[in-house]
């Protein structure tokens, strides 16, 4: 992959596409939040898909995916119930048929609200979506819709084919992610949330860092920051945009190989 610049820490603005047309080339775009377009093997996965403009009470600040840009998804994977992650509005937007990956408590929760078209995992299983292998992580966060309802377990992802994107859902620094180490060419950290405060279960810019020294991905790209705000929150995009940067100096300081590319939402950036 292309470094940025002369120092391996720096960050690598990704390439704009606002067509949504399929790529040969493998690559990640950034839409926002949790959702990333991963375009790998030929296939086309999207994740934790965030549409519109907004998700409950929570406010979108940023553009919202272009048309096109969801067209084509041949799988969707869903990390964990959480309203900011699990958008049924967003889901629908893509049609009752699409093929959703997620694991067993999470498959339950979408097939009670008339998803037909599930594929269940647990971590450490893996389905093929031809030739590309998702594989289900693990992922320390409390993964149930609301804090009474039932549990439902949270989960990372391991998309494979020629190259490999990790993509951490949301989580905390676990003792099995070092198993990642030596197989990731492109890794997708949250490096915060919604709020002004993070709560357990979440990865703010120095986690996520020692999780991308960990790890050791060729590329790093910090997802789960600068998207949706409350109401009343500042909606100033140097503020908004802190946690990203605080992870990419973090990085260059104590995972110096790894390389940070700080993408828009919208932005697309190649493995090759």
């Amino acid at each position: 992959m292309p470094r940025s610049g002369d120092h391996p820490g720096r960050s690598l603005e990704g390439d704009r596409t606002a067509d949504g047309q399929r790529h040969a080339a493998d690559a990640v775009t950034w839409l926002g939040h949790a959702t990333v377009l991963v375009e790998i093997g030929g296939r086309r996965l999207l994740t934790d898909p965030v549409l519109g403009s907004r998700v409950g009470v929570l406010r979108r600040v940023v553009p919202a995916p272009g048309a096109g840009s969801t067209d084509s998804v041949d799988a969707v994977l869903v990390s964990h119930l959480h309203a900011d992650h699990t958008d049924l509005r967003s889901l629908r937007r893509l049609g009752r048929s699409a093929l959703l990956v997620a694991t067993p408590g999470v498959a339950a929760w979408l097939r009670r609200r008339g998803f037909t078209r599930l594929r269940e995992l647990s971590p450490g299983a893996t389905t093929i979506i031809e030739p590309v292998a998702v594989e289900a992580t693990t992922a320390r966060h409390p993964g149930r819709r609301w804090p009474h309802t039932r549990a439902a377990e949270a989960a990372g992802f391991l998309v494979s084919a020629e190259r490999c994107v990790y993509f951490a859902g949301d989580t905390d620094l676990f003792p099995e992610m070092g198993s990642l180490a030596g197989h990731v060419d492109l890794a997708l950290l949250p490096v915060w949330g919604w709020g002004p405060a993070l709560g357990p279960g979440h990865l703010d810019p120095r986690r996520a860092a020692e999780a991308a020294a960990i790890i050791q991905p060729r590329v790093a790209v910090p997802i789960h920051w600068g998207t949706l705000r409350l109401p009343w929150a500042s909606r100033a995009r140097n503020r908004l945009a802190r946690p990203a940067h605080e992870f990419a100096e973090e990085v260059a300081r104590i995972a110096p190989d790894v390389e940070v590319r700080l993408l828009a939402p919208g932005e697309r950036t190649a493995l090759a």
